[in-house]
């Protein structure tokens, strides 16, 4: 659902989910870093733990708080700094409300440099982590590399080339 806030333009999609119906998605969607809001049903207690990309209202919700509780949540998304990037299953790639989608090999690729943001990635443990069997020279690690690059651009982050050493994923300068 992607809602129209007081401001011009569309506001981040925020996801509106029944509790407790829905735990499995809430705790799919909160371990990727995105927003949402839980409609409690009538006799529910709300979550005992929850984060700053979560609200929530009792059913029935009245429409105008609904709208106000999305508002937020979609300008706290925005605001909030992700402390890295998070690949999920499918490939995609989310990051401050923004996502990509990249291939099986690149995924992984990533998600070894997204353990370790700001620290330099050996360029075996990435062979080893793409390619399991061993299958790939620095040549296709550098082609995958670049290929993750042009993908990650709009999201605004980077690939570090180490000389020598590895690469290291960072945000870009500005962002």
């Amino acid at each position: 659902m992607t809602t129209t806030g007081p401001g011009p333009g569309p506001v981040l999609d925020v996801p509106l989910l029944r509790w407790p119906a829905e735990a499995d998605r809430r705790a799919h969607l909160a371990t990727a870093g995105r927003p949402r809001l839980l409609v409690l049903d009538a006799e529910a207690p709300p979550p005992l733990v929850w984060d700053d990309l979560e609200d929530w209202v009792r059913a029935p919700a009245d429409p105008v708080e609904v709208q106000s509780r999305i508002a937020t949540l979609a300008e706290r998304a925005a605001t909030v700094a992700t402390p890295m990037p998070v690949v999920d299953a499918d490939g995609i790639v989310r990051w401050r409300g923004e996502w990509v989608a990249v291939p099986p090999i690149e995924a992984r690729l990533l998600a070894l440099l997204a353990d370790r943001v700001g620290e330099v990635v050996r360029r075996e443990d990435l062979v080893g982590a793409a390619w399991p069997r061993g299958l790939a020279s620095d040549r296709t690690l550098d082609g995958r590399i670049k290929h993750l690059r042009r993908r990650l651009a709009p999201l605004g982050l980077v690939i570090r080339t180490v000389r020598g050493v590895g690469f290291l994923l960072e945000e870009e300068a500005g962002t």
